[in-house]
Protein backbone atom coordinates (compact mmCIF):
# COMPACT_ATOMS: atom_id res chain seq x y z
CA UNK A 1 0.00 0.00 0.00
CA UNK A 2 1.02 3.10 -0.58
CA UNK A 3 0.51 6.82 1.33
CA UNK A 4 0.23 9.72 0.19
CA UNK A 5 -0.16 12.90 2.17
CA UNK A 6 -0.39 16.68 1.72
CA UNK A 7 -2.03 19.19 3.66
CA UNK A 8 -5.48 17.98 4.45
CA UNK A 9 -5.30 15.22 2.17
CA UNK A 10 -4.54 11.56 2.57
CA UNK A 11 -4.43 9.23 -0.68
CA UNK A 12 -4.40 5.33 -0.22
CA UNK A 13 -2.95 3.46 -3.55
CA UNK A 14 -3.00 -0.23 -3.28
CA UNK A 15 -2.32 -3.15 -5.73
CA UNK A 16 -4.54 -5.62 -7.24
CA UNK A 17 -3.26 -8.12 -4.50
CA UNK A 18 -3.67 -5.60 -1.55
CA UNK A 19 -7.27 -5.30 -2.84
CA UNK A 20 -7.81 -9.18 -3.15
CA UNK A 21 -6.51 -10.11 0.11
CA UNK A 22 -8.61 -6.71 1.93
CA UNK A 23 -12.04 -8.09 -0.15
CA UNK A 24 -11.75 -11.45 1.71
CA UNK A 25 -11.52 -9.50 4.77
CA UNK A 26 -7.31 -8.78 5.39
CA UNK A 27 -6.31 -5.57 6.71
CA UNK A 28 -4.27 -3.82 4.39
CA UNK A 29 -0.96 -2.14 6.63
CA UNK A 30 1.55 0.86 5.82
CA UNK A 31 4.55 0.36 8.53
CA UNK A 32 7.16 2.78 9.17
CA UNK A 33 9.65 2.90 11.77
CA UNK A 34 10.90 6.41 12.18
CA UNK A 35 13.91 6.65 14.15
CA UNK A 36 13.63 7.78 17.86
CA UNK A 37 10.25 8.31 17.23
CA UNK A 38 8.39 4.59 16.89
CA UNK A 39 6.03 3.38 14.24
CA UNK A 40 3.79 4.90 11.96
CA UNK A 41 1.01 2.84 10.95
CA UNK A 42 -1.72 3.11 8.17
CA UNK A 43 -4.30 0.25 7.79
CA UNK A 44 -7.57 -0.04 5.57
CA UNK A 45 -10.43 -2.43 6.14
CA UNK A 46 -13.95 -2.82 4.88
CA UNK A 47 -17.08 -2.54 6.62
CA UNK A 48 -20.41 -2.79 6.43
CA UNK A 49 -21.49 1.08 7.39
CA UNK A 50 -22.65 3.38 4.51
CA UNK A 51 -19.75 5.83 5.20
CA UNK A 52 -16.16 5.72 5.79
CA UNK A 53 -15.00 6.02 9.55
CA UNK A 54 -11.17 7.01 10.53
CA UNK A 55 -9.95 5.98 13.57
CA UNK A 56 -6.63 7.60 14.21
CA UNK A 57 -4.37 7.14 17.27
CA UNK A 58 -0.87 7.56 18.49
CA UNK A 59 1.06 6.27 15.60
CA UNK A 60 -1.70 4.49 14.12
CA UNK A 61 -4.47 5.66 11.30
CA UNK A 62 -7.33 3.04 10.69
CA UNK A 63 -9.72 4.01 7.61
CA UNK A 64 -12.98 1.31 7.52
CA UNK A 65 -14.01 1.98 3.93
CA UNK A 66 -17.98 0.90 2.77
CA UNK A 67 -17.70 -2.36 1.25
CA UNK A 68 -20.28 -1.42 -1.12
CA UNK A 69 -18.75 1.04 -2.50
CA UNK A 70 -15.57 -0.63 -3.08
CA UNK A 71 -17.30 -2.97 -4.38
CA UNK A 72 -18.94 -0.96 -6.80
CA UNK A 73 -15.92 0.44 -7.42
CA UNK A 74 -13.74 -3.11 -8.45
CA UNK A 75 -16.69 -3.51 -10.75
CA UNK A 76 -15.25 -0.70 -12.84
CA UNK A 77 -11.64 -1.65 -12.76
CA UNK A 78 -9.31 -0.68 -14.27
CA UNK A 79 -9.74 2.80 -14.29
CA UNK A 80 -8.09 6.30 -13.25
CA UNK A 81 -10.51 7.24 -10.66
CA UNK A 82 -10.91 6.33 -7.27
CA UNK A 83 -13.52 6.78 -4.70
CA UNK A 84 -13.09 10.17 -2.52
CA UNK A 85 -14.43 10.95 0.61
CA UNK A 86 -14.51 13.43 3.09
CA UNK A 87 -13.83 12.40 6.60
CA UNK A 88 -13.13 14.60 10.39
CA UNK A 89 -11.82 17.39 7.74
CA UNK A 90 -9.74 15.24 5.29
CA UNK A 91 -10.27 15.16 1.84
CA UNK A 92 -9.32 11.24 1.69
CA UNK A 93 -8.72 8.91 -1.54
CA UNK A 94 -8.76 5.37 -2.66
CA UNK A 95 -7.44 3.61 -5.40
CA UNK A 96 -6.47 0.27 -7.02
CA UNK A 97 -3.21 1.00 -9.15
CA UNK A 98 -4.60 1.61 -12.80
CA UNK A 99 -1.33 -0.49 -14.41
CA UNK A 100 -1.29 -3.43 -12.41
CA UNK A 101 -5.14 -3.49 -12.85
CA UNK A 102 -4.84 -3.14 -16.31
CA UNK A 103 -2.30 -5.83 -16.31
CA UNK A 104 -3.84 -8.27 -14.16
CA UNK A 105 -7.70 -7.59 -15.55
CA UNK A 106 -7.29 -6.82 -19.41
CA UNK A 107 -6.27 -9.90 -22.32
CA UNK A 108 -2.59 -9.33 -23.15
CA UNK A 109 -2.77 -8.51 -26.67
CA UNK A 110 -0.36 -10.02 -29.30
CA UNK A 111 2.33 -7.55 -30.52
CA UNK A 112 2.00 -5.81 -33.85
CA UNK A 113 4.08 -7.68 -36.49
CA UNK A 114 5.45 -5.83 -39.41
CA UNK A 115 4.21 -4.51 -42.44
CA UNK A 116 3.00 -6.50 -44.96
CA UNK A 117 4.73 -7.34 -47.75
CA UNK A 118 8.11 -6.74 -46.61
CA UNK A 119 10.84 -9.26 -45.28
CA UNK A 120 8.99 -12.06 -47.17
CA UNK A 121 9.21 -14.96 -44.26
CA UNK A 122 7.12 -15.83 -42.05
CA UNK A 123 6.44 -13.87 -39.07
CA UNK A 124 7.24 -15.33 -35.70
CA UNK A 125 4.53 -17.13 -33.56
CA UNK A 126 2.39 -14.35 -31.21
CA UNK A 127 3.36 -15.41 -27.17
CA UNK A 128 0.11 -16.35 -24.97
Amino acid sequence: MKVQMQGQGVRFRIDEAELAALLVGTEAVNRTVLPGAGEFVQSLVLGARSAPALDCGAGHWRLSLPRADVEAYVARLPCRDGLEYQVQGLALAFEVDVRDSTRKRLPRQAPATGRAGRGGGASAPSRP
